[in-house]
């Protein structure tokens, strides 16, 4: 499958969106931001810094294929 610039472009914002979700998840679940079932929960201190990895390596696999397309152009 050839990948286009704008799969690439799509699937980095997706990731950069993902890892900022599992920042704020992080945060929520160690009790520093509050007014959620989150807050506190050690699950979502577990499960937040994870997401946010998945999250950085959409972004990091999006914009190595965003690269390979420009250079192939």
């Amino acid at each position: 499958m050839k990948s286009t610039p704008f799969i690439s472009a799509l699937l980095t914002g997706a990731g950069v969106i993902v890892m900022i979700a599992g920042i704020i998840f992080a945060l929520q679940g160690v009790g520093v931001i509050g007014g959620s079932f989150m807050s506190g929960t050690s699950l979502w201190a577990i499960l937040g810094p994870l997401i946010a990895l998945a999250g950085l390596a959409m972004a990091g696999f999006g914009l190595w294929h965003l690269r390979s397309a420009r250079e192939r152009a």
